[in-house]
């Protein structure tokens, strides 16, 4: 379910009232978190937090005029998703989240390849988030990325 917001102001405005506190704290808790040099802006119809081509000038492979994302924000038709790059990338930081998440909550693990689906609001793990969002800086995320891209050549 992807948005038409321009900005991110414009996508908190469509998100539906029940569902507003968790995402607003999840929200926040990434804010809070989230080591220097990544911005927040609209990518994909989500919020999202990206590296700007300030710091990575050749941006995300797939368009790069579009800086290089890490973390996305969704409000999804029947959950809200969190999409950590990182965990898609790294099969060290994937295996520590999966063993972690037990220990933080009593709902049973949600996710794909980098989507974490939170279907019960109440449920949200946000301490463990807040953890997860601390690993990797901007300079861990684009050598990771880059070996990524250069082992698929």
């Amino acid at each position: 379910m992807q948005s038409s917001a321009k900005t991110v102001a414009d996508y908190l405005n469509e998100i539906p009232e029940e569902r507003k506190p968790a995402f607003f704290k999840l929200r926040e808790t990434i804010a809070n978190n989230i080591p220097k040099g990544f911005v927040e802006q609209m990518s994909y119809g989500m919020i999202a937090y990206v590296v700007p081509h300030s710091i990575y000038p050749k941006g995300y492979h797939c368009n790069s005029k579009l800086p290089l994302p890490f973390i996305n924000l969704a409000s999804q038709k029947n959950y809200i998703a969190l999409y950590h790059m990182g965990i898609y990338s790294s099969a060290e930081l994937l295996k520590w989240f999966i063993n972690e998440y037990p220990k933080h909550s009593s709902s049973k693990l949600d996710m794909g390849k980098s989507c974490i689906r939170f279907k019960k609001k109440d449920q949200i793990p946000f301490e463990l988030i807040g953890q997860l969002v601390k690993k990797m800086t901007v300079a861990d995320w684009v050598s990771l990325y880059e070996s990524q891209i250069n082992a698929s050549k």
